[in-house]
């Protein structure tokens, strides 16, 4: 006999603002990480907190104003054309995609494991919270 388990106990939901862009992910969320990287920093108005997950687990629902932004030659990120939103930092070649935790809309069961790039970061706050830092 085969357990039945519901969707949603094993998934993650996920939407931009205005509600254009959902997605769910199946299973749990690594430890994300806080990137301090110019890049992230101008793309999501701070820094960008997010969570590496395997790209076979992403599952975009509705993607109707999902667009990509190629920030380098093996990076693309993924936002909403209709409310802005910074969803997803994707490693094109690789095979994990960083989800934005601020778009998840379900419990994380997870917590902040590290901060990178700490050698970019703004001049206007301090991390004091006695993570790991990786310049």
């Amino acid at each position: 006999m085969q357990l039945q388990v519901h969707p949603l106990e094993l998934s993650h939901r996920g939407q931009c603002l205005c509600g254009a862009v959902t997605f769910s992910i199946l299973g749990d969320l690594p430890a994300p990480d806080a990137c301090h990287c110019r890049q992230c920093r101008a793309w999501s108005g701070h820094y960008f907190a997010s969570t590496d997950v395997l790209k076979s687990a992403l599952v975009i629902e509705q993607d109707g104003d999902l667009r990509w932004y190629a920030s380098s030659a093996k990076v693309r990120r993924g936002f909403c054309a209709q409310c802005g939103s910074s969803l997803f930092w994707d490693p094109i070649e690789k095979t994990k995609i960083a989800v934005a935790m601020g778009a998840l809309q379900t419990p994380t069961r997870t917590l902040l494991g590290l901060h990178i790039f700490v050698a970019e970061k703004g001049d206007y706050y301090a991390l004091d919270d006695c993570l790991p830092q990786h310049l």
